[in-house]
């Protein structure tokens, strides 16, 4: 059981570090655009993509805090 959850807690930090990759490359997208357009007053397309990241990475940091409570309460 702690040689899954060890499997899977590696599997979500890897997600984590890819939503935050895409996050910061959206972001770097969206900032480029913003610059070279005038404001319309509604989100772009790379700033949705980065919101979309966002929430993405807090929701796989969040299930990787709840699988190293668990081997924590496996531990004990």
């Amino acid at each position: 059981m702690t040689t899954f959850l060890v499997i899977v807690l590696l599997i979500l930090v890897a997600l984590v570090v890819f939503s935050l990759v895409r996050g910061i490359i959206a972001f770097l997208k969206s900032t480029k655009m913003d610059l070279e357009r005038e404001d319309t007053g509604t989100a772009s397309e790379m700033q949705l993509m980065q919101n979309k990241m966002m929430f993405a990475r807090i929701k796989y940091q969040a299930l990787a805090v709840v699988v190293v409570a668990v081997l924590l309460a496996i531990a004990n």
